[in-house]
């Protein structure tokens, strides 16, 4: 899509995806790196949240309210909300506390209360770990979660021979939406003269762990 190779290029200007030598949680060394908080500031977050926008919109995904988990995902939630309402489509939004508020309105939730179909924003998906907390949330409070809306799908092998994303989308039986894949990049690349030196790199390591994207 046409949106996914504009949110690359924008990740590449700002810099939140960087080629170079990393180290993953899975101890493999990665040719590129991806950091979305690094959209730090107004106007590329706002891009951002737009990006989320249009990938939700366009997955014609059915869902009532969205969910961010902290920490990251409580800006995605919000700024993406407010994008989602600049097009028509004003539904509520709720994201967590790390630790139980003991005064005020207490508690470990802000925003609105969970109910119906609820999609959870996150950045990336690596062990699943805040998708699975965002499931016990979902359902501890009666909701039933939607899927998964994330950044970039590295499409490449988690516990065993399938990716990540799929891990969890197969888990939990719920859809995992990506505003870019590992494809969209390597396409990118090979069309991009300022970081096309970093296409064979990116390919060997897809070459190397990849799998097929969800979508």
């Amino acid at each position: 899509m046409s949106f996914s190779r504009d949110f690359i290029a924008l990740a590449c200007r700002k810099g939140v995806l960087r080629f170079g030598s990393f180290v993953t949680k899975a101890g493999r060394t990665s040719p590129y790196f991806f950091n979305a908080g690094l959209f730090d500031d107004g106007a590329s977050f706002d891009a951002l949240c737009g990006f989320y926008a249009r990938a939700i919109r366009a997955s014609g995904l059915a869902f009532d309210m969205l969910f961010g988990p902290a920490y990251k995902g409580i800006a995605l939630a919000a700024g993406t909300a407010m994008r989602l309402a600049g097009e028509g489509m004003n539904v509520p939004f709720a994201f967590n506390r790390k630790e139980a508020k003991d005064h005020g309105e207490g508690g470990t939730l802000i925003g609105a209360p969970l109910a119906g179909r609820v999609l959870i924003l996150d950045d990336v998906i690596s062990a699943g770990t805040s998708v699975r907390e965002s499931v016990d949330i979902i359902r501890a409070h009666g909701a039933v979660p939607a899927g998964v809306a994330i950044a970039l799908d590295r499409m490449e092998r988690g516990l065993g021979k399938d990716s990540a994303v799929r891990e969890v989308s197969d888990f939990y039986g719920i859809p995992v939406v990506a505003v870019a894949t590992l494809d969209d990049l390597v396409a990118f690349l090979a069309d991009d003269a300022t970081f096309r030196e970093n296409l064979p790199a990116v390919q060997a390591y897809r070459d190397a762990y990849g799998t097929h994207a969800t979508r």
